[in-house]
């Protein structure tokens, strides 16, 4: 676990937006980096930008094991019309929000500065929650992760390679309707994990 005093938190993605901003989405994003000035959380990913279609101003955070570089969650919040922010699990490429809100969903309405208080608070809460990898072995090999959230267990991202794993066991998982989508399997069906890993925060027991 990294923590980097001083992380310059929520910097402007492209310079040149910032001639875009108006004066609401700049003392928001000013005030939002004041407020994460302070913290001493787990280094993160952030920035301040637009999502894709620009419709609002977007501050950004994705969270990531860094040791094997995977990408875990990316987080955000759109501040509309300088007076009113929705914060949530956003599209990991185009920033938008889910059409329906998550367990991690915030709103708030307010003056700019007062956003920024809120939305820092959600922030921080967010960054201080436990991270573990689940690995589960096979011949000395891992051949499935899945990361979650230690205090709820809420489930990040996963993976199964097929290869690696004991025979004839992806069959039996596929049979049993552990597989999502295009034949995505889950590691739901696999059991207790030969290892817990502490990727962020302090594991929870």
């Amino acid at each position: 676990m990294i923590i980097v005093l001083g992380n310059p938190w929520f910097e402007i993605d492209d310079p040149d937006d910032e001639f875009s901003f108006d004066a609401a989405e700049l003392d928001f994003a000013t005030a939002l980096r004041d407020q994460a000035g302070s913290w001493d959380v787990p280094y993160a990913y952030s920035w301040v930008g637009r999502p894709e279609d620009e419709s609002s101003l977007l501050a950004f955070v994705g969270l990531s094991d860094e040791h094997r570089r995977v990408s875990l969650i990316d987080i955000g919040v759109h501040l509309v019309g300088g007076s009113s922010v929705r914060g949530d699990r956003l599209h990991n490429q185009l920033y938008f929000l889910p059409d329906q809100p998550t367990s991690l969903a915030m709103e708030a309405v307010g003056s700019p500065q007062e956003l920024a208080a809120r939305t820092a608070t959600w922030f921080e809460t967010l960054l201080r929650k436990p991270i573990v990898r689940h690995e589960w072995e096979h011949r000395g090999q891992v051949y499935a992760t899945r990361y979650l959230f230690a205090d709820t267990e809420e489930g990040l991202v996963q993976s199964y390679n097929q290869t690696l794993a004991p025979s004839g066991q992806a069959m039996g998982l596929i049979g049993a309707g552990h597989v999502r989508g295009r034949g995505w399997i889950q590691t739901s069906g696999l059991g207790r994990p030969d290892r817990i890993v502490s990727i962020r925060g302090e594991e929870t027991a």
